[in-house]
């Protein structure tokens, strides 16, 4: 059995990542109740207006989901103590050092994964005891590594360095790029962009539009200094890179991201001055649909495709 689907106990190894003012409980149950595991997006909630969206998606689903949790969170013990007493069996972790709350959770007896995009912090979450690591490549949206290590040569590279599963991300948003990680040596797939512009997203729907009308080279990685994200183009994405032109501070980065802009931007729709996360797929997507469409279509698509390598695998040894 796959090690991951085994781990979270779910049919499909796809997994929807907990993507900030996109990722709530509509979004999660849906994609749980595919198969697949659905996540919560801890990072632009309150602990209270996680706790109901932790509720809320335990009424919608009987399938295992779980909350993603950036652990630069300022009141992150808060969140923490939600989880925890909302009985929540899984978090994935991101933004932060895994070793300084694994250990609490994994006491708990919740699973546990870390994001990563390097091998030098996959061995350090190994090391501080999770349950696999999601390894996320350029291509992403958010959590990019500064090295800024595509995926293609990141999963191979993660997989030779550590022995609990991976979890492939970055640009995978298509069942012929999960059956790309596959080869590379992925156990699964965490899917962001794909599922931002769900049906069920609680992104703004001018933010769907906007990633859905992008094209090639309408994403840039920024705030490097920071934590780098990448970000659809626009006034406030051009304001950033000039500030960065100029050499910008850390401060003086954090200043002019101000607060509260991601929501401005993704959750309340102004596109102009708010911060557009999304990853390179986003020039790939072509429509709004429901969660349960788009993994039955990745996995449709996967499926078709191990076929034809099979077949082709075939015919050459004969």
């Amino acid at each position: 059995m796959n090690p991951i689907c085994k781990l979270f106990n779910i049919k499909y190894p796809i997994i929807q990542a907990g993507m900030v003012w996109c990722s709530g409980w509509k979004l999660a149950s849906a994609v749980s109740n595919a198969g697949g595991l659905g996540i919560i997006g801890a990072g632009s909630m309150y602990p209270d207006v996680l706790r109901e969206h932790i509720q809320k998606c335990k009424l919608a689903t009987d399938k295992p989901f779980g909350v993603n949790i950036p652990l630069l969170y300022p009141n992150i013990q808060d969140i923490i103590d939600v989880v925890i007493n909302e009985d929540v069996k899984i978090v994935f972790s991101s933004a932060g050092n895994p070793a300084t709350w694994t250990s609490i959770l994994k006491e708990k007896g919740i699973t546990v994964v870390h994001v990563i995009a390097n091998t030098k912090f996959a061995l350090k979450a190994q090391e501080a005891g999770v349950d696999a690591v999601v390894a996320e490549g350029f291509e992403a949206g958010g959590h990019n590594g500064r090295e800024e290590t595509t995926t293609m040569c990141l999963i191979p590279m993660i997989k030779a360095t550590v022995k609990i599963p991976v979890i492939a991300a970055g640009g995978i948003g298509s069942g012929k790029s999960m059956l790309a990680a596959f080869a590379l040596g992925a156990d699964a797939v965490q899917i962001g962009s794909a599922f931002a512009v769900a049906e069920e997203s609680s992104a703004h729907p001018a933010f769907k539009n906007k990633v859905i009308s992008s094209a090639e080279g309408d994403t840039k990685l920024a705030m490097k200094k920071l934590v780098p994200v990448r970000l659809l183009k626009n006034k406030f994405a051009d304001a950033v890179a000039q500030a960065e032109a100029e050499g910008a501070s850390r401060n003086e980065l954090m200043e002019l991201l101000g607060r509260a802009r991601a929501k401005l931007g993704m959750f309340e729709g102004d596109m102009e001055n708010g911060e557009l996360e999304i990853g390179q797929i986003s020039a790939m997507l072509q429509e709004t649909k429901p969660a349960k469409q788009i993994l039955e279509e990745i996995w449709a698509e996967y499926s078709a495709g191990l076929k034809r390598f099979k077949d082709l695998h075939d015919e050459l040894q004969h």
